[in-house]
């Protein structure tokens, strides 16, 4: 680990819709919530519109005071509902062996609870080397600075803030609910129109452009 640390550079990756697709396990744990609690949800919808902090969606169908509770209980269905039906985003193994083979770290700075984040990369098989939970938009800079990550990748506008806020270049995919343009608008450094599968060849020709002449 020391000479990769020595020699590539760490690149951090959101996580829904960015490495995985969780909307399926995300569906699947509202109607769980909705069953339990009688409250009606619109899974559909809320599975649809990923990125900031559950609390933020929780928010649209409970009042504020039973918010912080609910969420409790929804990461705790989240483990027995979500994690199996959630595949891999298409080329996320392969942008992930694609840092590693330049030597280089994988950081994952998301804002969902990080023991369930955890659980998705262990089921998929994802090797990542640094995991960070809830953190959301800016607050996802203190973890890149921390890690030093020279790259952020994700899906969102608040991703683009916290790649901007950490001096990170911001590599974006228009896999989640944020359009290319709407996430060069919001002041992407990158935009991978075709997602992941484009991302070891821009590496590749990142770390070339970089290297010494």
């Amino acid at each position: 680990m020391q000479d990769r640390e020595q020699r590539g550079p760490t690149v951090g990756f959101d996580l829904d819709m960015t490495l995985i697709d969780s909307r399926p396990g995300i569906r699947a744990t509202y109607l769980a919530l909705a069953a339990e609690t009688g409250v009606r949800i619109d899974a559909e919808l809320a599975a649809g519109r990923l990125g900031p902090p559950l609390e933020h969606e929780l928010a649209h169908w409970f009042p504020a005071e039973r918010v912080p509770a609910v969420g409790d209980r929804f990461r705790e269905l989240y483990t027995e509902h979500a994690v199996a039906p959630t595949p891999a985003m298409p080329g996320a193994r392969e942008a992930i062996d694609a840092v590693h083979r330049h030597g280089g770290r994988v950081l994952v700075v998301t804002a969902k609870y990080g023991p369930n984040a955890r659980l998705h990369l262990d089921h998929l098989g994802l090797p990542v080397d640094h995991l960070v939970g809830r953190l959301w938009a800016e607050e996802k800079a203190k973890a890149l600075r921390a890690h030093d990550a020279a790259v952020y990748v994700g899906d969102h506008v608040g991703d683009v803030r916290g790649a901007v806020l950490a001096g990170a270049l911001s590599v974006t995919v228009p896999t989640g609910p944020i359009g290319a343009g709407e996430l060069r608008a919001a002041g992407a450094d990158v935009v991978l129109d075709g997602g992941l599968p484009e991302f070891p060849g821009w590496l590749d020709g990142w770390l070339a452009a970089r290297a010494p002449r």
